[in-house]
């Protein structure tokens, strides 16, 4: 039988925890619990809630960017690998409990954690667009642009048409919200006569 690795079944269990009852609401005791373990084996691994915390957070932004590099194929354009990392980061994000838990913690209580977690997880699918603008730009996919900017813009609609939109309306599909990139980042909304 292998030996257990006690450090990570305390991971899984935060992770647990946090995405269960948010940043705030967890406890060290409820993870010792989740865990099967006593609470001082957690210290033996961590100093603190926010530093377990900031490990789940390196693992789950790890995942993302592991996501992001297996959707883009050097051979194809662009906007063909924007749309295939915004779908599997659409279905990662919809099916990963801590960031609809964290969005729901900040939305409700303002948690600073929950903000700085979110902004982590949002500073590296910046700096991921940002250097495929610039390899794009550079290849004369796109205009002439500020990287950082554009970078900006994409993830600012994202998250408009992903988590603003649904706040009134009903959810935008998938293939909705690709359509509405491909409008207002590739085609424009002018009519041009």
């Amino acid at each position: 039988m292998a030996p257990i690795d006690r450090r990570q079944q305390v991971i899984q269990a935060a992770a647990q925890s946090f995405a269960m009852f948010g940043y705030k609401a967890t406890t060290m005791d409820q993870v010792a619990k989740i865990a099967n373990v006593g609470k001082g084996t957690i210290y033996t691994f961590f100093t603190n809630k926010e530093q377990l915390f900031d490990q789940i957070l390196v693992d789950v932004i790890q995942e993302m960017k592991n996501i992001a590099h297996r959707e883009v194929h050097q051979e194809s354009a662009f906007f063909e690998n924007l749309f295939r990392v915004l779908d599997s980061l659409l279905e990662f994000r919809r099916d990963h409990d801590l960031l609809v838990k964290l969005a729901q913690e900040l939305k409700d209580f303002g948690t600073l954690q929950a903000k700085e977690g979110l902004d982590k997880v949002e500073k590296v699918i910046s700096d991921f667009l940002t250097r495929e603008l610039e390899k794009a730009k550079a290849s004369d996919e796109i205009r002439d642009c500020d990287p950082q900017v554009v970078s900006f813009m994409m993830i600012r609609l994202y998250i408009a048409l992903t988590s603003d939109w649904n706040k009134q309306h009903e959810p935008l599909s998938k293939e909705q919200i690709k359509s509405y990139f491909r409008l207002f980042l590739m085609e424009g909304i002018a009519v041009v006569t």
